[in-house]
């Protein structure tokens, strides 16, 4: 019996070239960006007329009756194989299908500000 699920599932494009990193004492893990796009048809409405929208993660842009939103994700690849795998041969610009689950985590940056950041591990 299942009582709860945390399940993702991506069709989108590479923003980056992959990056591995490895913290002291764990596990390297690869690390790149995925756009996933939306496109539907809609009129002007009071929020876009005449413009575009912009949000740190989202990029809205209305083109007559059609509008597009793209979404970026990071994703975190720790499993040892596919790790490799994806450092070697993913690309920039790939399309790619990702699978796996959303972290909600934190972290504190360079000037000390504790921020929040979701990744999808793969």
């Amino acid at each position: 019996l299942v009582s709860a699920m945390n399940r993702v599932q991506l069709l989108g494009r590479v923003g980056q070239d992959p990056i591995m990193r490895q913290v002291e004492g764990k596990n390297p893990v690869t690390i790149f960006s995925l756009a996933t796009n939306e496109m539907w048809r809609t009129g002007e409405s009071e929020a876009t007329q005449g413009g575009e929208i912009w949000h740190p993660t989202l990029f809205v842009c209305n083109v007559g009756d059609i509008s597009q939103k793209t979404t970026w994700h990071r994703i975190s690849v720790f499993r040892p194989g596919l790790r490799d795998i994806t450092y070697q041969y993913v690309k920039k610009g790939a399309r790619l299908y990702v699978e796996g689950k959303i972290d909600y985590g934190e972290y504190t940056d360079k000037n000390n500000v504790r921020r929040q950041a979701t990744t999808i591990i793969a």
